[in-house]
């Protein structure tokens, strides 16, 4: 997400993965043996072991998790209290309307007591569709084998597929004329999430239904 305002680039003054107080009493410890994170990105030392590499991505992506998390509850927020001004909000702190969408429809099917500190919010996404028992159930299930977010996809695709009996009724959608630039839009956010295209546009499609249809 890109801020519309200027900025100076600066360093923070918590090095990735260490708590203040780390920091600031560890015997020796100076700015040449910490990750700092500025406002662009990491500033890592010229050497620096596996485990203090692999422990700075942990912290990384936990960040960025959490961060998926609170905005969507920002959003939902602003959509209960300010209906009329809350897109204004999100203009003003420059942030992406469509990505916000995604992350509060997420949010408001996950209670904050619902939500699993083990898993990540892809996971949650995953299953958000469902209905909340089953969401939880499957949920379980990805803690108690530590599945990673496609390998929960996988067995979600799986277990529909081995539920049908008997052949769906299956209809073709009409063709339309969609420029290409949206096109390619679509293909690049279905391949981050490592999906196949068809499949993200089913998914995509289901997700805004449940959105309008307040499932």
């Amino acid at each position: 997400m890109r801020q519309t305002a200027k900025y100076h680039q600066r360093d923070s003054q918590l090095p990735v993965g260490r708590k203040p107080s780390d920091a600031a009493d560890r015997p020796g410890c100076n700015d040449q043996d910490r990750i700092l994170t500025t406002r662009v990105g990491l500033k890592i030392p010229a050497v620096l072991s596996y485990d203090r590499w692999e422990k700075a991505g942990l912290h990384i992506f936990q960040i960025a998790d959490s961060s998926a998390w609170c905005l969507g509850d920002w959003l939902v927020y602003g959509q209960e209290r300010y209906a009329d001004r809350y897109r204004t909000g999100v203009q003003a702190a420059g942030l992406d309307y469509q990505t916000l969408r995604n992350y509060a429809w997420v949010a408001r099917h996950f209670e904050l007591g619902r939500r699993r500190e083990n898993l990540s919010f892809g996971h949650h996404a995953e299953v958000a569709s469902l209905p909340p028992a089953q969401a939880d159930l499957w949920l379980d299930r990805a803690e108690q084998h530590g599945w990673s977010r496609n390998q929960l996809r996988l067995r979600l695709r799986e277990s529909r597929q081995g539920d049908r009996t008997a052949p769906l009724a299956r209809v073709s959608l009409p063709r339309i004329s969609v420029p290409v630039d949206r096109v390619e839009r679509w293909r690049q956010a279905a391949s981050k999430v490592e999906g196949d295209f068809e499949e993200w546009i089913l998914v995509a499609l289901d997700r805004a239904a449940a959105h309008e249809l307040g499932d």
